[in-house]
């Protein structure tokens, strides 16, 4: 049996660094960097794109950083929504799967509770947040095949030559091993999902029927307390934990922030994202750091 293409953008990004590595003897792999071609200029991406051959485009490439596109709305638009028009229309023409990552940042202007199903109408008061849902709806008006997957916040650690997004586990590690006490967010409550297990279900993920899928573990505390957890199995000692894990009370103080992500739907295929402790569990296990 032919190898299927897969071409990934943000090749040097920490989750298509984590799919590459797993997908690499099942799949041929293509990657754009950063430093092949500027997202920021649609034609440029355009030209470049659409001389590739693929089965499956996974674009991971995005200005994600939140304060960042509030600074710079207009290239972050370029960036995160023109871009994405783009390869939605060559995908189109190349009968090629397009697999988009989406955010649960599409739910951060709801005034209600999560967890949220795929079906609940979205509503964002981020510029990030309402750029990934202009490029969901120009997707799914646009595209047969596709798969929107809304990502929770991702959790993990740098391996050599990957470096790791900013995650609780990385923040919390750091507070203790170099003792800077930190804060961290009482008033929210939000899905932190180990990148490692969405990598290793990949190839399941990218078999699922066309639609929208959310990407999430289940976690039932706040930012606070899902950062005491880390550090108790860390092997953090109650002072340790008093001095460097500090209650931040005035973030969102006007309104808690409960965005969770409903995963009914994924798990219906048999792909599960497990609770916040046994994604935390297995992190620090396959960095051969747990503790407790």
């Amino acid at each position: 049996m032919n190898k299927k293409t897969i071409l990934i953008t943000g090749g040097n990004g920490y989750i298509a660094s984590l799919v590459k590595r797993q997908v690499h003897k099942n799949m041929h792999v293509i990657t754009i960097i950063r430093n092949e071609v500027d997202l920021s200029n649609p034609i440029q991406l355009q030209s470049y794109v659409e001389n590739l051959s693929f089965d499956y485009l996974f674009h991971t490439a995005a200005m994600a950083n939140t304060q960042a596109c509030e600074k710079q709305p207009d290239i972050a638009y370029r960036i995160n929504v023109e871009s994405t028009k783009v390869l939605t229309n060559i995908c189109k023409e190349k009968h090629a799967r397009f697999v988009f990552i989406s955010t649960e940042q599409c739910f951060n202007g709801k005034q209600k509770s999560g967890p949220f199903k795929e079906e609940e109408p979205l509503e964002s008061v981020t510029t990030y947040g309402q750029h990934k849902i202009a490029c969901e709806q120009y997707i799914t008006q646009h595209l047969d095949d596709y798969l929107i997957l809304r990502f929770s916040w991702m959790l993990g650690l740098s391996y050599p030559n990957v470096k790791a997004s900013p995650n609780i586990v990385q923040n919390v590690l750091h507070a203790l091993l170099h003792g800077q006490p930190t804060k961290f967010t009482v008033n929210e409550i939000r899905g932190m999902t180990y990148a490692q297990s969405f990598a290793d279900q990949f190839l399941s993920i990218l078999e699922l029927p066309t639609g929208i899928y959310h990407i999430s573990d289940k976690n039932t505390h706040n930012t606070y307390e899902s950062a005491k957890i880390v550090a108790h199995m860390l092997g953090a000692n109650p002072q340790q934990i008093e001095t460097y894990i500090l209650p931040d009370t005035q973030r969102y103080q006007d309104r808690f922030r409960d965005y969770r992500l409903d995963t009914s739907k994924i798990e219906s295929h048999g792909i599960s994202f497990g609770t916040f402790e046994e994604n935390v569990k297995k992190c620090l296990q396959d960095f051969q750091l747990l503790i407790k």
